[in-house]
């Protein structure tokens, strides 16, 4: 497949998007909401000239932040225009930089080269940075035709996307070639790059930027405060974050089992998607005595779920707990994060699906920071052990922050090599 057949089969292809995305606002009706925006037919009004950094949804939102706060201090005179695919991304985005004028914020329009080119024009950026594996050819190949260098940020290739980037060479080793920058996180997924295409000079090393994680210094105590506000600082008190459908219940199910040893066990529910809120507190309150954080409402004895149903607080919810699972791990979607609560000295526990994060928990794993269970049953004797026995969990959560230490500075050498293409 070429680009042109490619974006043949895209126009082809938007019945079925436009189908995709009724069905997905019957849920969330955000996506039902700035059609305009994703075929830049009606674009807000933009300052142009500046950076452009593309972060899909959530998790490369946040990833983002670090560098986009670094490429507003390092150039004040230029604006930031941040994009996203996905409604959670975008309320992501403006929790983020509220406060920030120069940060700009918009859908990425489809990737069909008349709504490429026609956002390019609207923004006129120097230079654009995509964060991860986000790859869209007609978005690459028009920043090519109007001299607008183009990095990847924080890149990782795991080796079933590099064989599936493969099967359509003819697609993606023009895209790579294209590219002024690949900053990849492994050496390992340097090497895939390079194999599907991409020019060697342009790929560098430089590690993961989500080493580079800051904490407020204020988060821990006022984490520690409301804990005391509610009288749970001897409670058993976990966190199960960034859970996908058909992971919630075996969570609840190790609950249930935790339980019956710890009376007085609280778990922390926190759905990766806020569509699924409602459901998920649903199936919650079905069984357990649950509150929302969106209701304010204090945690008491009684408690036994409180449902994380807010937007900007995951790390504000691992600090208030003493162990953190990972969800998307006990289901097969690959993982979310493990540095976040490993940035706070917290034991981590996965399932068996890490495939997004496989280097990461590989390392935290031989450090001992992380531990992998298969089930429901595993995780509630990995919870269970790690509470009573509280050495244990010190030395996990100790691990874990070194790693994260120990593998700081790539933002720095991202920055770096994106001054170099801002010359």
């Amino acid at each position: 497949m070429n680009r042109t057949l490619y974006t043949l089969l895209f126009h082809l292809g938007l019945p079925l998007l436009a189908l995709r995305l009724y069905l997905r606002a019957r849920k969330a009706p955000a996506y039902g909401q700035r059609i305009a925006e994703r075929f830049a037919w009606q674009m807000p009004p933009m300052r142009p000239g500046g950076i452009w950094v593309h972060a899909v949804s959530v998790g490369e939102s946040i990833a983002a932040a670090p560098m986009v706060r670094a490429l507003l201090k390092a150039y004040p005179h230029l604006p930031i225009t941040l994009t996203c695919m996905t409604p959670t991304g975008s309320e992501r985005i403006r929790a983020l930089f509220a406060d920030e004028p120069r940060v700009q914020h918009c859908y990425l329009p489809y990737d069909l080269p008349w709504a490429a080119g026609r956002f390019l024009d609207h923004v006129q950026p120097k230079l654009g940075v995509i964060m991860e594996t986000e790859l869209w050819p007609n978005h690459i190949h028009q920043c090519a035709k109007r001299g607008i260098p183009v990095a990847l940020a924080n890149a990782r290739l795991s080796e079933r996307s590099a064989r599936g980037y493969g099967r359509f060479a003819g697609l993606t080793r023009p895209m790579l070639a294209e590219m002024s920058l690949i900053a990849v996180q492994t050496e390992t997924e340097a090497q895939r790059f390079r194999d599907l295409g991409a020019r060697p000079e342009c790929v560098q090393v430089t590690g993961s930027i989500k080493f580079d994680l800051n904490i407020a210094a204020d988060l821990r105590p006022r984490a520690q405060a409301l804990r005391a506000a509610w009288g749970a600082e001897q409670r058993a008190l976990w966190i199960a974050a960034s859970t996908h459908e058909g992971e919630d219940a075996l969570i609840l199910q190790a609950h249930r089992q935790l339980l019956q040893v710890h009376a007085d066990a609280l778990l922390i529910l926190v759905p990766r998607h806020p569509e699924r809120f409602d459901a998920v507190h649903s199936l919650c309150a079905g069984q357990f005595a649950t509150i929302r954080r969106s209701a304010s409402q204090p945690v008491t004895a009684q408690t036994q779920v409180l449902l994380g149903d807010t937007m900007g607080e995951l790390l504000f919810l691992y600090a208030l707990a003493d162990v953190a699972f990972v969800g998307g791990s006990l289901v097969a979607t690959g993982g979310h994060n493990p540095l976040e609560p490993a940035a706070l000295a917290m034991p981590v526990i996965m399932g068996p699906h890490v495939f997004n994060f496989l280097e990461i928990s590989a390392m935290l794993r031989a450090a001992g920071a992380l531990q992998q269970v298969d089930d429901a049953e595993g995780l509630a004797e990995a919870v269970r052990r790690l509470i009573e026995l509280p050495q244990d969990a010190q030395r996990m959560g100790a691990a874990g922050r070194a790693v994260m230490l120990a593998n700081q500075g790539a933002l720095q050498r991202l920055l770096e090599g994106l001054a170099r293409l801002m010359r």
